[in-house]
Protein backbone atom coordinates (compact mmCIF):
# COMPACT_ATOMS: atom_id res chain seq x y z
CA UNK A 1 0.00 0.00 0.00
CA UNK A 2 1.37 3.82 -0.76
CA UNK A 3 1.46 5.96 2.19
CA UNK A 4 2.67 9.40 2.41
CA UNK A 5 5.87 9.66 4.10
CA UNK A 6 7.41 13.04 5.54
CA UNK A 7 11.61 12.85 5.63
CA UNK A 8 12.74 15.59 8.54
CA UNK A 9 16.29 16.23 6.92
CA UNK A 10 17.66 16.57 3.81
CA UNK A 11 21.56 14.73 4.69
CA UNK A 12 22.55 12.42 3.07
CA UNK A 13 20.48 9.76 5.44
CA UNK A 14 17.63 11.62 4.74
CA UNK A 15 18.21 11.60 1.07
CA UNK A 16 18.85 8.11 0.94
CA UNK A 17 15.62 7.32 2.80
CA UNK A 18 13.39 9.20 0.52
CA UNK A 19 14.96 7.78 -2.28
CA UNK A 20 14.48 4.53 -1.17
CA UNK A 21 10.77 5.24 0.39
CA UNK A 22 9.83 6.62 -3.05
CA UNK A 23 11.35 2.97 -4.47
CA UNK A 24 9.20 1.37 -2.93
CA UNK A 25 6.22 3.07 -4.14
CA UNK A 26 5.11 5.43 -1.19
CA UNK A 27 4.76 9.25 -1.70
CA UNK A 28 7.80 11.53 -0.21
CA UNK A 29 7.66 15.07 1.13
CA UNK A 30 11.30 16.30 2.73
CA UNK A 31 11.45 19.15 4.97
CA UNK A 32 14.91 20.23 5.74
CA UNK A 33 15.86 23.94 7.53
CA UNK A 34 18.74 24.46 5.95
CA UNK A 35 18.86 26.32 2.48
CA UNK A 36 21.57 23.64 1.78
CA UNK A 37 20.91 20.27 1.12
CA UNK A 38 23.24 17.80 3.03
CA UNK A 39 23.42 17.79 6.68
CA UNK A 40 26.86 17.54 7.86
CA UNK A 41 28.17 16.88 4.34
CA UNK A 42 27.25 19.74 2.61
CA UNK A 43 28.57 22.45 0.74
CA UNK A 44 29.92 25.77 1.53
CA UNK A 45 31.05 29.40 -0.17
CA UNK A 46 34.71 30.62 1.08
CA UNK A 47 36.42 33.66 -0.58
CA UNK A 48 39.79 33.14 -1.40
CA UNK A 49 42.58 35.21 -1.11
CA UNK A 50 42.22 37.18 -4.54
CA UNK A 51 38.52 37.82 -3.87
CA UNK A 52 36.81 34.93 -5.54
CA UNK A 53 34.38 32.73 -4.09
CA UNK A 54 35.04 29.32 -4.17
CA UNK A 55 32.46 26.36 -3.71
CA UNK A 56 33.86 23.74 -0.95
CA UNK A 57 32.56 22.04 2.30
CA UNK A 58 31.79 22.10 5.84
CA UNK A 59 34.40 19.16 6.20
CA UNK A 60 36.50 17.23 4.20
CA UNK A 61 34.97 14.16 3.52
CA UNK A 62 36.16 11.14 1.66
CA UNK A 63 34.79 7.98 0.38
CA UNK A 64 36.39 4.12 0.15
CA UNK A 65 35.06 1.33 -2.53
CA UNK A 66 33.35 -0.60 0.38
CA UNK A 67 30.91 2.27 0.16
CA UNK A 68 28.72 0.26 -1.84
CA UNK A 69 25.07 1.42 -1.14
CA UNK A 70 25.89 5.03 -1.48
CA UNK A 71 27.88 3.79 -5.11
CA UNK A 72 24.59 1.91 -5.60
CA UNK A 73 22.60 4.99 -4.75
CA UNK A 74 24.40 7.64 -6.86
CA UNK A 75 23.65 5.30 -9.98
CA UNK A 76 20.11 4.89 -9.30
CA UNK A 77 19.76 9.45 -9.36
CA UNK A 78 22.28 9.16 -12.03
CA UNK A 79 25.69 10.42 -10.70
CA UNK A 80 28.67 9.17 -12.76
CA UNK A 81 30.73 7.60 -9.49
CA UNK A 82 33.45 7.42 -12.20
CA UNK A 83 33.51 11.54 -13.00
CA UNK A 84 32.13 12.77 -9.72
CA UNK A 85 34.67 11.00 -7.57
CA UNK A 86 38.87 10.25 -8.24
CA UNK A 87 39.38 6.67 -7.35
CA UNK A 88 43.08 5.83 -6.20
CA UNK A 89 44.17 2.52 -4.42
CA UNK A 90 44.71 3.00 -0.86
CA UNK A 91 47.64 5.47 -0.62
CA UNK A 92 48.92 6.83 3.84
CA UNK A 93 52.18 7.93 2.42
CA UNK A 94 53.44 11.01 4.30
CA UNK A 95 55.39 14.06 2.91
CA UNK A 96 58.73 12.38 3.71
CA UNK A 97 57.68 9.70 1.05
CA UNK A 98 56.63 6.64 3.29
CA UNK A 99 53.83 4.89 4.26
CA UNK A 100 51.17 2.17 3.24
CA UNK A 101 50.49 2.05 -0.43
CA UNK A 102 48.66 -0.91 -1.88
CA UNK A 103 48.33 -2.03 -5.54
CA UNK A 104 45.45 -2.88 -7.53
CA UNK A 105 45.48 -6.43 -6.68
CA UNK A 106 42.77 -8.78 -5.35
CA UNK A 107 42.39 -8.56 -1.27
CA UNK A 108 44.63 -9.91 0.91
CA UNK A 109 47.23 -9.29 -1.60
CA UNK A 110 46.68 -5.89 -2.07
CA UNK A 111 47.07 -5.41 1.47
CA UNK A 112 50.00 -8.14 1.67
CA UNK A 113 51.94 -6.43 -0.77
CA UNK A 114 51.62 -2.97 0.78
CA UNK A 115 52.89 -4.24 4.26
CA UNK A 116 56.00 -6.04 2.80
CA UNK A 117 56.77 -3.33 0.75
CA UNK A 118 56.45 -0.05 3.35
CA UNK A 119 60.14 0.78 2.92
CA UNK A 120 59.81 2.55 6.54
CA UNK A 121 59.28 -0.68 8.58
CA UNK A 122 61.43 -3.03 9.97
CA UNK A 123 60.80 -6.42 8.94
CA UNK A 124 60.25 -7.40 12.93
CA UNK A 125 57.51 -4.97 12.33
CA UNK A 126 55.86 -6.10 8.91
CA UNK A 127 55.63 -9.26 10.69
CA UNK A 128 54.09 -8.57 14.12
CA UNK A 129 51.79 -6.62 11.59
CA UNK A 130 50.92 -9.69 9.55
CA UNK A 131 50.20 -12.19 12.47
CA UNK A 132 48.06 -9.69 13.97
CA UNK A 133 46.04 -9.45 10.87
CA UNK A 134 45.79 -13.30 10.49
CA UNK A 135 44.88 -13.48 14.06
CA UNK A 136 41.69 -11.26 13.55
CA UNK A 137 40.77 -13.10 10.45
CA UNK A 138 40.90 -16.04 12.39
CA UNK A 139 38.57 -14.77 14.77
CA UNK A 140 36.37 -13.79 12.29
CA UNK A 141 37.19 -10.22 12.63
CA UNK A 142 35.43 -10.33 16.53
CA UNK A 143 36.63 -8.94 19.73
CA UNK A 144 34.89 -8.36 22.99
CA UNK A 145 32.79 -5.91 22.90
CA UNK A 146 34.05 -3.77 25.70
CA UNK A 147 37.65 -3.85 24.09
CA UNK A 148 39.29 -0.46 22.39
CA UNK A 149 41.32 -0.08 19.40
CA UNK A 150 44.38 0.34 22.01
CA UNK A 151 43.54 -3.05 23.98
CA UNK A 152 43.07 -5.19 20.33
CA UNK A 153 46.47 -3.49 19.19
CA UNK A 154 48.08 -4.41 22.30
CA UNK A 155 51.97 -5.30 21.88
CA UNK A 156 51.94 -4.38 18.07
CA UNK A 157 55.57 -1.89 18.02
CA UNK A 158 54.77 1.87 18.57
CA UNK A 159 55.75 2.59 14.91
CA UNK A 160 52.86 0.78 13.59
CA UNK A 161 50.66 2.74 15.68
CA UNK A 162 51.81 6.13 15.32
CA UNK A 163 52.21 5.68 11.00
CA UNK A 164 48.85 2.96 10.65
CA UNK A 165 46.57 2.06 13.23
CA UNK A 166 46.12 5.84 14.49
CA UNK A 167 45.09 7.46 11.47
CA UNK A 168 43.24 4.61 9.99
CA UNK A 169 41.15 4.71 13.66
CA UNK A 170 41.06 8.64 13.44
CA UNK A 171 40.03 8.79 10.40
CA UNK A 172 37.36 6.32 10.62
CA UNK A 173 35.80 6.34 14.14
CA UNK A 174 36.92 10.08 14.29
CA UNK A 175 37.90 8.30 18.05
CA UNK A 176 41.41 7.85 19.70
CA UNK A 177 42.67 4.67 19.47
CA UNK A 178 42.49 4.61 23.55
CA UNK A 179 38.46 5.70 23.46
CA UNK A 180 37.47 3.34 20.21
CA UNK A 181 35.42 0.50 19.22
CA UNK A 182 37.34 -2.15 18.53
CA UNK A 183 34.55 -4.08 17.48
CA UNK A 184 33.61 -1.77 15.06
CA UNK A 185 37.41 -1.17 14.05
CA UNK A 186 37.76 -4.74 12.71
CA UNK A 187 34.64 -4.36 10.92
CA UNK A 188 36.09 -1.25 9.21
CA UNK A 189 39.45 -3.46 8.03
CA UNK A 190 37.33 -6.40 7.39
CA UNK A 191 35.32 -4.40 4.99
CA UNK A 192 37.75 -2.35 3.17
CA UNK A 193 41.31 -3.62 3.75
CA UNK A 194 40.21 -7.59 3.81
CA UNK A 195 36.89 -6.61 1.23
CA UNK A 196 36.68 -7.59 -2.41
CA UNK A 197 39.12 -5.97 -4.74
CA UNK A 198 38.68 -2.12 -5.14
CA UNK A 199 36.86 -1.97 -1.34
CA UNK A 200 39.70 -0.25 0.42
CA UNK A 201 40.33 2.45 -2.97
CA UNK A 202 39.78 6.17 -1.73
CA UNK A 203 37.19 7.55 -3.08
CA UNK A 204 37.85 11.48 -3.45
CA UNK A 205 35.30 14.04 -4.54
CA UNK A 206 35.85 16.09 -7.39
CA UNK A 207 32.93 18.62 -6.54
CA UNK A 208 31.29 19.83 -3.18
CA UNK A 209 29.36 17.12 -1.23
CA UNK A 210 25.82 18.69 -1.76
CA UNK A 211 26.25 18.48 -5.51
CA UNK A 212 27.61 14.91 -4.74
CA UNK A 213 24.96 13.27 -3.90
CA UNK A 214 21.71 15.17 -1.83
CA UNK A 215 21.14 17.65 -4.60
CA UNK A 216 21.33 14.70 -7.35
CA UNK A 217 18.74 13.04 -4.94
CA UNK A 218 16.27 15.61 -4.35
CA UNK A 219 16.56 16.18 -8.62
CA UNK A 220 15.62 12.58 -8.91
CA UNK A 221 12.70 12.83 -6.24
CA UNK A 222 11.26 16.05 -8.14
CA UNK A 223 10.81 13.55 -11.28
CA UNK A 224 9.13 10.80 -9.14
CA UNK A 225 6.60 13.71 -8.28
CA UNK A 226 8.53 13.75 -4.64
CA UNK A 227 8.68 17.61 -2.43
CA UNK A 228 11.75 19.13 -1.29
CA UNK A 229 10.81 21.77 0.85
CA UNK A 230 13.99 24.19 2.38
CA UNK A 231 14.35 26.71 4.66
CA UNK A 232 11.72 24.45 6.22
CA UNK A 233 12.13 23.57 9.99
CA UNK A 234 9.80 20.77 11.69
CA UNK A 235 9.77 21.80 15.95
CA UNK A 236 6.50 19.42 16.87
CA UNK A 237 5.02 16.23 15.45
CA UNK A 238 1.15 16.16 16.29
CA UNK A 239 -0.54 12.51 16.71
CA UNK A 240 -3.55 11.84 14.43
CA UNK A 241 -6.12 9.06 14.08
CA UNK A 242 -4.93 5.66 12.83
CA UNK A 243 -1.11 6.15 13.72
CA UNK A 244 -0.82 8.76 11.35
CA UNK A 245 1.22 12.34 11.90
CA UNK A 246 0.35 15.81 11.01
CA UNK A 247 3.61 17.89 10.39
CA UNK A 248 3.66 21.81 9.63
CA UNK A 249 -0.36 20.73 8.96
CA UNK A 250 0.33 18.39 6.52
CA UNK A 251 -0.86 14.69 7.32
CA UNK A 252 1.65 11.68 6.81
CA UNK A 253 1.63 8.32 7.10
CA UNK A 254 4.93 8.20 8.20
CA UNK A 255 7.60 10.09 9.11
CA UNK A 256 11.41 9.21 9.12
CA UNK A 257 13.41 11.39 11.60
CA UNK A 258 16.84 12.04 9.89
CA UNK A 259 17.64 15.16 11.79
CA UNK A 260 20.43 15.46 14.25
CA UNK A 261 20.16 12.94 16.93
CA UNK A 262 19.21 16.03 19.77
CA UNK A 263 16.60 17.26 17.51
CA UNK A 264 15.38 13.86 16.41
CA UNK A 265 15.22 12.95 20.14
CA UNK A 266 13.39 16.31 21.04
CA UNK A 267 10.61 15.54 18.42
CA UNK A 268 10.42 11.80 19.86
CA UNK A 269 10.22 13.11 23.34
CA UNK A 270 7.19 15.30 22.69
CA UNK A 271 5.73 12.81 20.67
CA UNK A 272 5.44 10.30 23.85
CA UNK A 273 8.53 7.86 23.13
CA UNK A 274 10.96 9.17 26.16
CA UNK A 275 12.95 5.59 26.42
CA UNK A 276 13.94 6.27 22.37
CA UNK A 277 14.85 9.87 23.20
CA UNK A 278 17.29 8.63 25.81
CA UNK A 279 18.87 6.49 24.29
CA UNK A 280 19.35 9.43 21.28
CA UNK A 281 20.35 11.65 24.43
CA UNK A 282 23.30 9.69 25.94
CA UNK A 283 25.54 9.47 22.86
CA UNK A 284 28.64 11.90 23.44
CA UNK A 285 30.02 13.34 20.39
CA UNK A 286 33.16 14.05 18.64
CA UNK A 287 34.50 17.26 16.89
CA UNK A 288 35.92 17.64 13.00
CA UNK A 289 37.84 20.78 12.21
CA UNK A 290 38.67 21.43 8.58
CA UNK A 291 41.49 23.97 7.82
CA UNK A 292 41.18 25.48 4.57
CA UNK A 293 44.33 27.30 3.64
CA UNK A 294 46.26 28.79 0.46
CA UNK A 295 49.26 29.25 -1.17
CA UNK A 296 50.10 30.05 -4.86
CA UNK A 297 52.30 27.55 -6.85
CA UNK A 298 51.71 24.69 -3.76
CA UNK A 299 51.03 20.83 -4.74
CA UNK A 300 50.92 17.95 -3.46
CA UNK A 301 52.83 14.59 -4.81
CA UNK A 302 49.29 12.50 -3.93
CA UNK A 303 46.35 14.29 -3.78
CA UNK A 304 45.49 13.55 -0.06
CA UNK A 305 48.74 12.41 2.54
CA UNK A 306 48.89 11.95 5.83
CA UNK A 307 50.62 13.75 8.54
CA UNK A 308 52.65 13.18 11.73
CA UNK A 309 49.88 14.55 14.35
CA UNK A 310 50.79 15.03 17.72
CA UNK A 311 50.02 17.81 20.51
CA UNK A 312 51.26 20.93 18.52
CA UNK A 313 50.62 19.26 15.42
CA UNK A 314 46.61 18.35 15.36
CA UNK A 315 46.00 17.47 11.66
CA UNK A 316 46.16 13.92 10.72
CA UNK A 317 45.77 14.59 6.77
CA UNK A 318 46.19 16.96 4.12
CA UNK A 319 44.10 17.01 1.15
CA UNK A 320 45.12 19.06 -1.95
CA UNK A 321 41.80 20.35 -3.35
CA UNK A 322 43.30 21.56 -6.58
CA UNK A 323 43.98 17.86 -7.71
CA UNK A 324 40.49 17.48 -6.90
CA UNK A 325 38.42 20.29 -8.83
CA UNK A 326 39.18 23.07 -6.89
CA UNK A 327 41.51 26.35 -7.07
CA UNK A 328 44.73 25.71 -7.39
CA UNK A 329 47.18 25.64 -4.31
CA UNK A 330 43.98 25.32 -2.19
CA UNK A 331 44.81 22.38 1.00
CA UNK A 332 42.11 20.96 3.29
CA UNK A 333 43.91 20.17 6.62
CA UNK A 334 41.58 18.09 8.69
CA UNK A 335 41.51 17.58 12.29
CA UNK A 336 39.70 14.77 13.43
CA UNK A 337 38.66 14.45 17.63
CA UNK A 338 39.72 17.85 17.90
CA UNK A 339 39.64 19.64 21.18
CA UNK A 340 40.43 23.13 20.44
CA UNK A 341 38.91 26.09 19.68
CA UNK A 342 38.96 27.43 15.46
CA UNK A 343 41.50 30.04 16.02
CA UNK A 344 43.89 27.69 18.15
CA UNK A 345 43.62 24.68 15.81
CA UNK A 346 44.15 27.08 12.92
CA UNK A 347 47.39 28.45 14.03
CA UNK A 348 48.91 24.94 14.87
CA UNK A 349 48.09 23.66 11.17
CA UNK A 350 49.48 26.44 9.79
CA UNK A 351 53.10 25.81 11.69
CA UNK A 352 52.92 22.24 11.08
CA UNK A 353 52.36 22.51 7.70
CA UNK A 354 55.46 25.17 7.36
CA UNK A 355 57.87 22.22 8.82
CA UNK A 356 56.14 19.37 7.09
CA UNK A 357 55.28 20.66 3.82
CA UNK A 358 57.84 21.99 0.94
CA UNK A 359 56.64 25.45 0.07
CA UNK A 360 54.09 25.67 2.91
CA UNK A 361 55.56 28.79 4.44
CA UNK A 362 53.39 30.88 2.34
CA UNK A 363 49.52 29.49 3.67
CA UNK A 364 47.52 32.12 4.18
CA UNK A 365 44.33 30.76 5.99
CA UNK A 366 41.00 30.87 3.88
CA UNK A 367 38.64 29.63 6.46
CA UNK A 368 38.29 27.23 9.49
CA UNK A 369 35.19 25.28 9.53
CA UNK A 370 34.91 23.73 13.37
CA UNK A 371 31.79 20.73 13.48
CA UNK A 372 31.85 20.38 17.10
CA UNK A 373 29.53 17.68 16.67
CA UNK A 374 30.55 15.78 14.06
CA UNK A 375 30.50 12.39 14.74
CA UNK A 376 29.11 10.43 17.84
CA UNK A 377 31.95 9.22 20.12
CA UNK A 378 32.37 5.45 18.62
CA UNK A 379 33.25 4.09 21.82
CA UNK A 380 33.81 0.14 23.23
CA UNK A 381 30.19 -1.22 23.71
CA UNK A 382 28.09 2.07 22.71
CA UNK A 383 24.47 1.03 22.51
CA UNK A 384 22.77 2.94 19.84
CA UNK A 385 19.01 3.96 19.28
CA UNK A 386 16.94 1.53 16.73
CA UNK A 387 16.11 3.02 13.83
CA UNK A 388 12.42 1.79 14.62
CA UNK A 389 10.96 4.66 17.37
CA UNK A 390 6.42 4.15 17.35
CA UNK A 391 3.98 3.20 15.41
CA UNK A 392 4.49 5.15 11.95
CA UNK A 393 7.94 6.77 13.50
CA UNK A 394 11.25 6.36 12.20
CA UNK A 395 14.29 7.43 12.48
CA UNK A 396 17.62 6.96 10.82
CA UNK A 397 21.50 8.46 10.39
CA UNK A 398 24.82 7.49 11.17
CA UNK A 399 23.99 7.53 14.46
CA UNK A 400 21.67 4.69 14.22
CA UNK A 401 22.44 1.54 15.30
CA UNK A 402 24.19 -0.75 12.63
CA UNK A 403 27.94 -2.11 12.73
CA UNK A 404 29.37 0.91 10.73
CA UNK A 405 30.93 4.17 12.69
CA UNK A 406 29.96 7.94 11.82
CA UNK A 407 30.43 7.94 8.15
CA UNK A 408 28.85 8.49 4.64
CA UNK A 409 28.27 5.00 4.27
CA UNK A 410 26.60 4.68 7.80
CA UNK A 411 23.86 7.79 7.33
CA UNK A 412 23.17 6.29 3.63
CA UNK A 413 22.67 2.30 5.21
CA UNK A 414 20.92 3.78 7.36
CA UNK A 415 18.55 5.85 5.33
CA UNK A 416 18.12 3.39 2.70
CA UNK A 417 16.94 0.42 5.38
CA UNK A 418 13.98 3.37 7.01
CA UNK A 419 12.96 3.96 3.79
CA UNK A 420 12.23 0.33 2.94
CA UNK A 421 10.81 -0.36 6.15
CA UNK A 422 8.16 2.40 6.63
CA UNK A 423 5.38 0.52 5.64
CA UNK A 424 5.64 -2.39 7.82
CA UNK A 425 4.82 -0.72 11.17
CA UNK A 426 2.80 1.98 10.71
Amino acid sequence: MALKVAVVGAGWAGMAAAVSATQAGHGVTVFEASRILGGRARAVTIRMPDGSDAVLDNGQHILIGAYSQTLELMAWVGVDANTALLRMPLALQFPNGTGLVMPDWPSPLNALAGILRHSDWSWTEKFALLVRSGRWQRQGFQCPSGASVEQLCAGLPQRLMDTLIEPLCVSALNTPPARASGQVFLRVLQDSLFGERGSSDLLLPRTDLSTLLPQACADWLQTQGGLVHTGCRVDALEPAAHNQWRVLGALFDAVVLACPPAAAAQLAAQSGFTQWAASAQQLQFESIATVYAHAPGLRLPLPMLVLPSGPDQPAQFVFDRGQLGGPAGLMAFVVSANTEGRDLVESKVLRQAAQLLPDAAQLVAVQTVVEKRATFACTPGLVRPEAHIGPGLWACGDYIAGPYPATLEGAVRSGMQAGQKVGRST
